[in-house]
């Protein structure tokens, strides 16, 4: 069987209330639904989450709710504990009907930027690849070379985020947009993983443990997820040029 899990909760520090802010349309916890519920090879799909609105609109779109354990919903909480414990609950309501997850796709409420062909895309390459630990969205950010990445230091001043010696002989490299290929990001749209990896976190790399080690990238463009207001116009274009099939 697979199970789509879509989490969202009610705070935000950075733009509060993002999860049911409208986006082309609909809000936005309402698009990853639709790109899940469009996807024949899901069975089943679940929200969890502490508010009532995600709640409502997840029983619109057919899914079944999770109440989210406050300790999983505080600025603190970690969306890969609230993956487990998703994970638990949905084990133990399948085992008792005798069925078992194969596979999970795991979406976020703020991260509209995917599509239920993306879905098929990443299911299939799970089904194929017994040795994937996971299939995730990408994107390609040039701009956004780690080699451009700074942070400020206690005296105020910039310092590299990374030491360069990391991406090897610094008299040799340089920050142009496209010199060291092409730089992609994890942006969020989904991660469909085997139940192990929700099983042994400590097993999978960053930035998203849940994603275990032998990663499958399902190529995207302009993906996101929404933290602040400014980026909404790029979820909005994205809507606009990728429709959900």
């Amino acid at each position: 069987m697979i199970v789509a899990i879509m989490i969202g909760r009610k705070g935000s520090s950075g733009f509060p209330g993002k999860n049911t802010t409208a986006v082309a349309g609909h809000p936005m916890a309402w698009w990853p639904l639709e790109a899940a519920r469009n996807t024949p090879e899901i069975d089943v799909a679940y929200v969890s989450t502490d508010d009532p609105e995600i709640a409502r609109i997840g029983a619109e779109m057919g899914a079944r709710l999770i109440e989210r354990p406050a300790y999983l919903a505080s600025n603190e909480a970690l969306g890969e504990d609230a993956f487990v414990h998703a994970h638990q609950v949905i084990t133990a309501e399948l085992e008792a009907a005798g069925a078992a997850p194969e596979l999970y796709v795991l979406l976020m409420a703020n991260a509209v930027t995917i599509s239920s062909a993306q879905l098929s895309e990443g299911i299939t390459a799970m089904r194929e690849r017994p040795d994937l630990d996971s299939a995730v969205t990408v994107s390609c950010y040039n701009m956004w070379s780690p080699l451009r990445a700074r942070k400020i230091t206690d005296d105020g001043l910039l310092q590299p985020f990374v030491p360069f010696e990391v991406f090897g002989d610094p008299a040799t490299l340089s920050c142009d947009r496209d010199s060291q290929g092409d730089v992609w990001f994890a942006d969020m749209g989904v991660s469909i993983v085997r139940p192990r990896n929700l099983d042994d976190l400590h097993s999978g790399l960053l930035p998203q443990k849940w994603m275990g080690q032998r990663i499958h990238p399902i190529r995207n463009v302009g993906g996101l997820d929404v933290d602040y207001p400014f980026q909404m116009p790029q979820a909005q274009w994205w809507l606009e040029n990728r429709s959900v099939q």
